[in-house]
């Protein structure tokens, strides 16, 4: 994601609470793509961290035009097995850490009068379905879904909320796609699912990078509370 925006010709700050390579990372897409790219350890779901760091960011790189919320977590287990620290390791990231996040960048702008602000937060195919690992198989993770319903939900309400301030809130419901995390799946679980996509494969990131792009971008200045949804067709069915 950070690269699409930073080749779309943005400075890119990235919000990262552990990743080991978030420093390189930003340091080789500042270089490939000539913009400012800055990289700012941060846990998302604390409101003051996250309001400190994005003023941070914006004396650093300049006025701040548009938020990615792409944080995401997961916990896969029988629902009967699930325990309330569970819950609140994903929702906590999954829900209060972009609410966090998009309440930071809202506020900046609210507060300078600034009045092209765009949020793109970045939710799942999975809040409008259960996904399975085989026919009629489910894969576990109900507090994984059902924070993407919500943080899906919570766009459009923030989309309605803050019109009025020329601020626009869209989701990205991305389906399947090649990443770290998918990689390491079973390959049978991964061949039943790629057979259920009408596209007959995973999405590479790029497709699920570029709809983002536009959604942040004034192309889509008249787009507020839309989901776009990158499923290669999945939830025709």
């Amino acid at each position: 994601m950070s690269e699409a925006v930073a080749a779309a010709g943005a400075n890119v700050a990235i919000f990262y609470r552990s990743h080991p390579k978030a420093q390189e990372a930003a340091e080789q897409v500042a270089k490939k793509h000539g913009t400012k790219v800055k990289a700012y350890q941060c846990d998302v779901g604390d409101a003051e961290l996250v309001k400190k760091t994005m003023k941070q960011a914006q004396d650093d790189l300049g006025q701040i035009t548009g938020l990615l919320a792409n944080a995401g977590v997961s916990v896969v287990k029988p629902a009967v097995e699930l325990t309330s620290e569970d819950f609140r390791y994903v929702y906590d990231t999954n829900v209060l850490g972009v609410f966090n996040s998009a309440k930071a960048a809202a506020q900046l702008w609210i507060e300078s009068g600034f009045k092209k602000g765009s949020i793109v937060i970045t939710s799942s195919m999975s809040s409008e379905i259960y996904n399975q690992k085989g026919l009629n198989d489910p894969l576990t993770q109900v507090f994984y879904n059902s924070s993407k319903g919500a943080v899906t939900n919570l766009g459009k309400c923030l989309a309605a909320e803050w019109a009025q301030h020329g601020i626009r809130v869209n989701i990205l419901e991305p389906g399947f796609c090649n990443t770290e995390q998918t990689s390491g799946m079973d390959a049978k679980i991964r061949d039943f699912q790629a057979s259920s996509i009408p596209l007959g494969r995973f999405s590479e990131p790029h497709e699920q990078a570029e709809p983002a792009v536009l959604l942040l971008s004034d192309k889509a200045s008249y787009m507020t509370g839309s989901v776009i949804r990158p499923d290669g067709g999945f939830t025709i069915w």
